[in-house]
């Protein structure tokens, strides 16, 4: 990392699709600490700190700050790691910076959560207060009131306190200019990527109906309501978040592995398949969009002529001809010539057993025949 980057800390493959995690105001990425291991197993999860919170530099902005300047940080931190699209959830701060990023860069992201937060912070005047008090005092005594802000009665993560008492004041407050200025209420109209709100019952700061605002505007987005939450859900009710987190993010996977199933096995097959299903095929049908052709069939660590290698053979170590009958196509449409579709099959002979191959052969000269006919 240098100077210039937000500090940030990286989880999951380097392969997986990239998803970027914002903070809350006075937070550091510790607030993710229970959430983004979980997403990590399918992403490559990005938690980044504001300025002047965690290990981020405090001079990264500067008094006047806008959550636009906030977002060109992101996206130079994104651009640094080779993310050209990615997804986005973020808390407060965090989610406003979600939104710019939706409104002012939607062809940057792929999915948008905008989590305990809103699109304006109740005017600009209480927060220019705040800032101008920090900057005279400090934030001792903000912090003697973080329980009541961040969570319900009883409630607190020592760490994230930690975090709000030694993050820096000057940034901090830099940052309180930011949420003054922003205001994007008659700009939610336009967000088009998929949208989730998410809203604790319990939070003073952005109460559920702040994010009722977003979701009524937003078209096709959603809204969780979370009771017993307060403002930093994901630190209070982890588990309730990650699991709308997850059915959000999986909804992304099913549409791009409906394209790539498309891609490979052509319009005509993938239409007949969605015209046979049924209610007790449906879930059946979503899960091989999702996870075979969302997330298998996308990963970039081989090329779709490898895939298509590597079904065809195990298509005949099993005996499934008529799968094989159907990848053989697919391995036309990714590359594959006739005679390295032979050289496939004439391998499995020695590995799968000659009868196998020759029923796989007797597969595949049909499909080659009829793409000459």
């Amino acid at each position: 990392m240098t100077d210039t980057l937000l500090n940030h800390l990286i989880e999951g493959p380097a392969t997986a699709p990239p998803l970027l995690l914002g903070p809350s105001l006075g937070t550091s990425y510790a607030l993710w600490d229970t959430i983004a291991p979980e997403l990590s197993i399918g992403h490559r999860v990005v938690r980044w700190d504001l300025p002047g919170h965690g290990g981020s530099a405090a001079d990264l902005v500067g008094p006047g700050a806008t959550v636009g300047d906030l977002a060109g940080l992101v996206l130079a931190l994104a651009d640094s790691l080779g993310a050209d699209r990615f997804a986005y959830a973020g808390v407060s701060l965090g989610g406003a910076v979600g939104l710019h990023l939706a409104v002012h860069h939607p062809e940057r992201l792929s999915s948008l959560a905008v989590i305990c937060s809103s699109a304006h912070f109740n005017g600009a005047s209480p927060w220019q207060e705040r800032a101008e008090r920090v900057r005279r005092e400090g934030l001792d005594w903000l912090v003697e009131s973080a329980d009541a802000r961040w969570f319900t009665q009883g409630f607190t993560v020592p760490r994230l306190v930690r975090d709000h008492r030694e993050a820096d004041p000057h940034a901090y407050a830099a940052c309180c200019d930011a949420l003054a200025a922003f205001d994007l209420t008659d700009r939610l109209g336009g967000i088009l990527v998929p949208t989730l709100l998410v809203a604790g019952r319990e939070d003073p700061a952005t109460p559920p109906a702040h994010l009722r605002q977003i979701a009524d505007a937003v078209p096709g987005s959603t809204l969780v309501e979370l009771p017993g939450a307060s403002h930093l859900a994901p630190a209070q009710c982890p588990q309730a978040v990650l699991t709308a987190l997850r059915a959000h993010l999986g909804g992304g996977g099913a549409r791009l592995g409906m394209a790539v199933r498309r891609e490979v096995l052509g319009d005509a097959h993938v239409d007949r398949a969605q015209e046979r299903q049924t209610p007790f095929t449906a879930r059946f049908q979503d899960f091989i969009s999702r996870y075979a052709w969302g997330e298998i069939w996308t990963d970039p660590t081989l090329s779709r002529r490898e895939r298509s290698l590597i079904t065809m053979t195990a298509l005949v170590a099993h005996g499934h001809y008529d799968e094989l009958a159907m990848h053989v196509r697919a391995a036309r449409r990714n590359g594959l010539t006739a005679e390295e579709i032979g050289a496939v099959l004439l391998q499995t002979a020695v590995y799968c057993g000659v009868p196998a191959a020759n029923s796989a052969f007797a597969a595949a000269q049909r499909v080659l025949a009829q793409e000459e006919d």
